[in-house]
């Protein structure tokens, strides 16, 4: 049986085509990236500069024996050992404005996974001016535990979405369940904005 068998009809077909890319690899880009692999995305780009800490370990796709490691190297091989097939290109870099569009040129959409405000704020601004017609997709408001009604997905421009409860700040503490709710949020967003694209 296919690792792929109980995928949506269509979905496996169109994914494997697709290069989605994730900024930040720690408690949403991480679990994104986990999501997307299993629901058959083909390739992925992948980029953080920091290495794996114990308390990482509350949220972040990574295990005990991953402590010291770059984030982006071992969140490769942990996506290498759900599907073999996917090709990953991980970057152990520090994204700012002046590399971000080289490592990301040719991905089909972009996942904001950034822990601090003023890098969501220029990712935001120099994505939106250079690739206006493609998506990115911005985490907003993770923090704290419960209150899952308050999440949502918000469309803030014609290309320009955010997934969270748009207003709990990083202070308040991190919740494994809370945070992965919103990758996986962003994650589903993605697979459903480019299957949109096939049928439309």
């Amino acid at each position: 049986m296919s690792l792929f068998a109980r995928n949506v009809k269509g979905m496996t077909d169109n994914l494997q085509r697709r290069i989605i890319g994730v900024a930040g690899c720690g408690g949403l880009g991480s679990n994104a990236a986990v999501a997307l692999v299993r629901a058959g995305v083909g390739r992925l780009v992948i980029a953080d500069f920091d290495r794996v800490e114990i308390s990482n370990l509350n949220r972040q796709h990574f295990f005990q024996n991953d402590l010291g490691q770059e984030k982006a190297n071992v969140l490769a091989k942990h996506l290498k050992a759900i599907n073999p097939n996917v090709k990953v290109d991980a970057h152990v870099i520090r994204l700012t404005p002046e590399n971000t569009l080289g490592l990301f040129k040719n991905v089909d959409l972009m996942i904001e996974a950034f822990d601090q405000a003023d890098a969501k704020k220029w990712l935001i601004e120099t994505w939106c001016r250079a690739f206006p017609q493609r998506h990115l997709i911005c985490g907003n408001g993770i923090s704290g535990y419960g209150e899952t009604d308050a999440l949502h997905v918000l469309r803030a421009g014609s290309n320009l979405w955010f997934c969270g409860d748009g207003k709990t700040e990083m202070a308040m503490g991190l919740c494994s369940a809370r945070v992965s709710l919103v990758a996986s949020m962003q994650a589903n967003l993605a697979i459903e904005l480019l299957m949109k694209e096939v049928c439309s």
